[in-house]
């Protein structure tokens, strides 16, 4: 049972069918003028509909990336040196994408101040603390939607009804929410909106930015003059019609698949909550992704619970799957304040619609199974070792860095 959908999505046998013409027969390059050109240039404007329809934008305010990373780029960078005289100040919150994360990193090296908001307990930021944050010299606010490790959900319209009375530009990471809840921008205030592919049964290596008409933005690749300037290149054709039917397919579902998520996590969570001792769920209750959740179990070591589950025939993570295979504890649960050591301790958990036929019951026994197991092994479960004795000494924190 794969249950790392957070990660990526299995493609769907509709979009994969849709897709295969492209590869081989409407083989053409958008950009020509001839025959199986325009037929390209058609496949590329009804996928740029489609994605459009999705989130209640036009068409001409899609621009097409290589996926959510580009897309976050290009939203940040391109707006901060748009607007590099207006000012320098860049506001976001301490549990974001490493695509966003790094990109203001690279941005701090020429000047601009980055302000980290910092999230409580739920994973969720205070909008008075965006308040205090903004002064003259800010020009961009920059808050994902849902989170991709602990699944909390924002409050973004609030924030974007904020950035818009105060003459901001606001830039949401919508890759996990996209296809699980509603994604309606114009709802949601925003003025861009980062969008990916394989998180909803589409293919990899395509996204989309969302640009509300009017925002200035600079490009960052040059060339040919594609996608309306701000992303030149020749289009990934195949892999956008592909993008565009998944985004059709889960508009239309979007109900009947957000119904079907909800019981089977809650469910789960409240099975794992009463059948393992001091299990804690990770993040807000009700204010989460209807398929993601991530618990932490005290006084065991994720990866190594999630090769006991891999073994047992289930894939799932102990984070966000740009990070799984660093041993760094997670920027994320570590914001949320919970202790270094615990932050080890966790496990995500993300479904699909195709997940109904996954029996909660038996997972949360094979998870159970392998907790006590690991728990066997634990001198911080069995001889109750503090746990300021295991921290690191150098960083005060149970890091893995030296």
């Amino acid at each position: 049972m794969y249950l790392d959908n957070s990660a990526t999505t299995q493609v769907s046998k509709e979009v994969f069918e849709e897709m295969k013409p492209y590869f081989t027969e409407e083989f053409g390059n958008p950009s020509t003028l001839y025959g199986i050109g325009r037929e390209s240039k058609k496949a590329l404007n009804l996928a740029r509909q489609r994605v459009a329809d999705a989130i209640n934008a036009k068409p001409d305010e899609i621009i097409f990336t290589s996926g959510g990373s580009e897309s976050d780029n290009l939203a940040i960078k391109g707006i901060a040196f748009k607007l590099a005289k207006k000012g320098r100040h860049i506001i976001t919150t301490g549990i974001e994408h490493p695509a966003v994360v790094e990109t203001l990193k690279f941005l701090e090296s020429f000047d601009f101040k980055i302000t980290y908001l910092p999230v409580y307990e739920n994973g969720i930021i205070k909008v008075e603390d965006l308040m205090e944050a903004i002064t003259d010299e800010t020009i961009l606010i920059t808050v994902m939607h849902g989170n991709n490790e602990i699944g909390t959900i924002q409050p973004i319209e609030e924030i974007g009804k904020i950035a818009r009375e105060r003459g901001i530009k606001f830039h949401c990471d919508a890759v996990q929410t996209f296809g699980k809840i509603e994604v309606d921008v114009e709802k949601l205030n925003v003025d861009l909106l980062s969008l990916s592919s394989h998180k909803i049964n589409g293919p990899k290596g395509v996204g989309a930015l969302y640009i509300k008409k009017g925002t200035p933005i600079e490009p960052l690749i040059h060339g040919g003059g594609q996608e309306r300037g701000l992303r030149s290149g020749t289009e990934n054709v195949s892999g956008i019609v592909g993008f565009g039917k998944a985004c059709e397919l889960a508009n239309n579902q979007l109900e009947e698949h957000y119904e079907k998520l909800i019981a089977i996590r809650d469910d789960l969570i409240d099975k794992v909550l009463t059948t393992i001792p001091e299990s804690y769920l990770n993040g807000d209750v009700e204010k989460r992704l209807p398929n993601l959740v991530n618990f932490r179990f005290k006084a065991i070591e994720g990866e190594s619970l999630i090769l006991l589950l891999d073994a047992e025939g289930y894939q799932t993570s102990t984070g966000s799957a740009c990070s799984s295979n660093k041993l760094m504890a997670s920027p994320v649960l570590t914001a949320l304040g919970l202790n270094p050591v615990d932050v080890h301790g966790s496990l995500r958990i993300s479904l699909a619609p195709e997940s109904d036929n996954f029996d909660v019951d038996e997972f949360v026994n094979a998870v159970a199974k392998a907790v006590e197991r690991l728990r066997e092994m634990s001198p911080l479960w069995n001889q109750k070792i503090d746990y300021e004795d295991v921290m690191c000494k150098k960083h005060k924190n149970a890091c893995g860095r030296c």
